[in-house]
């Protein structure tokens, strides 16, 4: 859920608040949508590193999970990666 939000917001920002800013002369969306993306990053790390420690997930894992949350659509991937090893589990 982190994983979506965080990249619902870094998307908003890039594709909808960056260009409002610079074709539209509205530089307060960015300040406020760009500190929501902040807060949701911060949330995406703090929950990165719990998992990592409670799943024991291995180093490789924890680094692409880390790698996608500073790509446009990795956080959406890297759920989708969860979802899938979740289901191996189960």
């Amino acid at each position: 859920m982190t994983a979506l939000a965080e990249g619902s917001s870094f998307l908003l920002l890039l594709f909808v608040a960056m260009p409002m800013k610079y074709l539209m002369g509205i530089p307060r969306v960015v300040t406020v949508v760009g500190a929501i993306h902040g807060v949701l990053f911060l949330l995406y790390i703090g929950q990165l590193a719990k998992l990592h420690t409670k799943h024991q997930w291995d180093n490789k894992f924890s680094l692409f999970a880390f790698m996608a949350s500073l790509l446009p659509f990795g956080p959406f991937l890297f759920d989708k990666r969860l979802r899938e090893k979740e289901a191996i589990i189960d």
